[in-house]
């Protein structure tokens, strides 16, 4: 689903005249409205908003399927009609569950604080299964980590299919005062790549909040209603394999509030949070000098963080990667005898004042001691905490300031930051200056990019650096220290109005590399070539060469990647991507060639089911041009949902060595989750790790855990 979101990124897109803008008065009625996909009374009283835009695969011709929407407001709640024209055989029927789905999907865009930078998404799928997230940075980004409590329904007609959606007010925020909200429809029809508009964009651009029509309040404001407070009490049970067929239970409870005292300002709160891991993270092998990155998974980390992020963040660019300064990982972090520090208490506020957005996160853990090859060690209590501010500036530009600290009872660790960027339609200008804190020392970093997506050219510029005393290890992920790199690149682009293709690029341009440890400035160039098809799948590739020095060793550097993306069938999609590079291996501590093969790869059998795997060959070579070894990593996966939000799944994870010729790890997993109401869950999961005995030559087990987990949601 969320390459669905993602999408449009990509899409050939028009901008929308500023004085051709769409608008669409919002009109009160006092009487309820019924979500179940059929189309009541109530809505014969508002005219139907069309003329829906073609993004693909045809950019700006008549859309091939007629879609109109409506909406209507209660005093309590926005309503949402979407209808959408088809063969009924043409509509995809698959279910789901919350933010995980395909087929044919609906969706309402509400910009409510008239920032023109951020925005609700809302949608809905013919089956009626709902995703939500929040768009950021004009769209640029996406945050799907963010939950909303909010009502809907479909019915597929032999003629196409209906979908209703009720959005209480007091689940989301707005500004009171606004006079009109930005506002934005979308239908994506899978059959055909196609996918529609209400309101127009520039080709090169992508979606912008900035352009979005308007929802005109004139005799009716919203207003907030109710408490607005959330309670979610846990209760979870842990039961963990000891050896020699003992096991060790472990109930515990916990709960989790979130109160928003007016519709600008959320505080939540977290105490005994569980943090039980229902799913292994995935296997990452790299022959780099530096740590691997993690990407967190525990709710509580995740939900409302956009705040803390930095302003212009957009990976999925590549153009700008800011420094990671607040790494939620290194809370309740693993210990090296592979217990999980726990977490005592967690909060965090969040909220806006006009042009201005703020938040704050404590936490807090306790001593903790733990054996690590025979020997006691102790993890000091500590207590985390964030502070962020950001304002509004220039129209649709940002700029923000960071802290993040990390106290014990004898040391303090942190960092400062401060960060922003300048936006116009086609362009941004990324950049964040920080300053690491660890007692009384420290130094300073910084990274920046540009990226500018013409209708016929393509310039972008990243720089990147980190001071070789940088160190924020307890609270960041900057592993970089003592280094400088910089790229640009610039090259045409090409948009053809008819065939086959929809896009091609092509680009070139300089690299710089400085690492203190080597006192060496690696220099090259880098060239690339993309193609996009109107069929839904592309590919791009690209070569670098480079003079290159690790540890004290001169060489020539090349590397050559590949990587490609099918979803030419709503079915199936698959990713692909292999590298061969020679390079020097820190893990092996010598010059070599090294390759990489990545695949994943997913089905959709049946209506109800869906199976896929990804898989991993890693590919060392040695001074002597020979393979020295090759890593298999391969994750098959099923996943059955006979009903919307009600999930079974099934994975294993397996790591085969060619030079053992043997399986080394074998983790087997299972998941059963069930969203009963909105924003109440019950879990179960079941894990099991098996490891190489070398004595034995045996796969032997080494954990089995079991997790049962209920969240309700109380909302007041």
């Amino acid at each position: 689903m969320k390459k669905l979101f993602t999408v449009v990124l990509f899409l050939p897109l028009i901008i929308i005249a500023a004085n051709n803008e769409k608008v669409v008065t919002l009109k009160k009625i006092n009487t309820q409205i019924k979500i179940d996909g059929m189309i009541d009374e109530a809505w014969n009283q508002v005219d139907e908003t069309g003329n829906f835009f073609q993004l693909q695969p045809f950019f700006g011709k008549e859309p091939s399927k007629r879609t109109y929407a409506k909406v209507l407001s209660t005093e309590t709640a926005l309503y949402c009609l979407i209808v959408c024209y088809d063969e009924i055989h043409n509509i995809q029927q698959s279910t789901g569950k919350l933010d995980d789905f395909g087929g044919d999907v609906v969706s309402i865009m509400l910009d409510t604080f008239g920032d023109k930078q951020t925005a609700y998404k809302f949608a809905v799928s013919a089956s009626g299964v709902r995703a939500d997230c929040r768009l950021l940075d004009d769209a640029r980004n996406r945050d799907y980590s963010w939950d909303g409590i909010w009502f809907s329904d479909s019915k597929i007609y032999d003629w196409g299919f209906v979908v209703e959606i009720e959005i209480p007010y007091k689940s989301i925020q707005y500004n009171e005062t606004l006079n009109s909200w930005g506002l934005d429809f979308d239908r994506w029809v899978p059959s055909i790549s196609e996918d529609q508009y209400w309101c127009e964009y520039e080709q090169n651009e992508g979606q912008r909040i900035s352009k979005f029509g308007r929802l005109q309040f004139e005799d009716f404001r919203p207003s907030l209603k109710g408490l607005n407070l959330e309670f979610y009490p846990t209760a979870f049970g842990k039961v963990t394999y000891l050896g020699s067929n003992k096991y060790k239970v472990d109930p515990d409870a916990g709960i989790d509030i979130f109160y928003n005292p007016s519709p600008q300002l959320t505080l939540q709160a977290t105490a005994n949070p569980d943090f039980a891991q229902i799913e292994a993270d995935p296997f990452q092998f790299s022959i780099s000098r530096y740590e691997v990155f993690v990407s967190e998974r525990r709710p509580f980390f995740i939900q409302g963080n956009e705040i803390f992020k930095p302003s212009g963040k957009q990976r999925s660019s590549g153009f700008y990667t800011p420094l990671e300064l607040f790494y939620s990982r290194r809370i309740g972090k693993i210990l090296p005898d592979g217990s999980q520090l726990p977490i005592t208490f967690g909060t965090k506020a969040f909220g806006r004042y006009e042009d201005w957005e703020y938040g704050g996160f404590v936490a807090r853990t306790p001593l903790q001691n733990y054996i690590d090859d025979s020997v006691k060690y102790s993890e000091d209590a500590a207590i985390f905490y964030s502070g962020r501010v950001k304002k509004q500036i220039l129209g649709n530009s940002t700029m923000g300031v960071l802290f993040v600290g990390k106290q014990t009872a004898n040391n303090t660790y942190g960092v400062i930051d401060i960060d922003g960027a300048f936006r116009g339609s086609d362009w941004q200008l990324a950049y964040q200056v920080a300053r690491s804190v660890q007692n009384s020392s420290g130094d300073f970093a910084g990274s920046a990019g540009f990226v500018q997506f013409g209708g016929s050219w393509v310039n972008l510029i990243r720089a990147r650096y980190v001071g070789k005393n940088f160190d924020i290890n307890q609270v960041g992920f900057v592993p970089w220290k003592g280094t400088f790199t910089f790229l640009g690149l610039s090259g045409p682009i090409w948009y053809p109005k008819e065939g086959i293709i929809s896009q091609i690029l092509l680009y070139g341009g300089p690299s710089l590399n400085y690492e203190k440890a080597d006192q060496f400035t690696d220099y090259g160039f880098l060239f690339g070539f993309n193609m996009q098809f109107r069929s839904n799948w592309g590919f791009e590739i690209n070569y670098s060469v480079s003079k290159s020095k690790d540890l004290n060793v001169k060489y020539d550097s090349h590397e050559l990647n590949l990587s490609s993306w099918f979803n030419i069938d709503p079915k199936w999609s698959a990713n692909a991507s292999g590298s061969f590079a020679r390079t020097y291996n820190f893990r092996r501590d010598y010059l070599a060639f090294f390759g990489d093969l990545s695949l994943s790869l997913s089905w959709k059998a049946a209506d109800i089911l869906q199976v896929g795997t990804s898989f991993y060959m890693g590919i060392e070579g040695n001074p002597d041009n020979n393979i020295e070894d090759i890593i298999y990593n391969a994750r098959p996966w099923l996943s059955i949902t006979p009903v919307n939000d009600l999930n079974f799944y099934l994975y294993v994870d397996n790591i085969f060595l060619r030079s053992t010729d043997q399986m080394e790890r074998i983790f087997i997993g299972g998941l059963f989750s069930y969203q009963f109401s909105p924003k109440s869950w019950i879990y179960f999961a079941l894990n099991e790790a098996h490891h190489r005995n070398d004595s034995t030559r045996t796969l032997d087990l080494a954990d089995r855990v079991s997790v049962f987990k209920v969240k309700y949601l109380y909302y007041l």
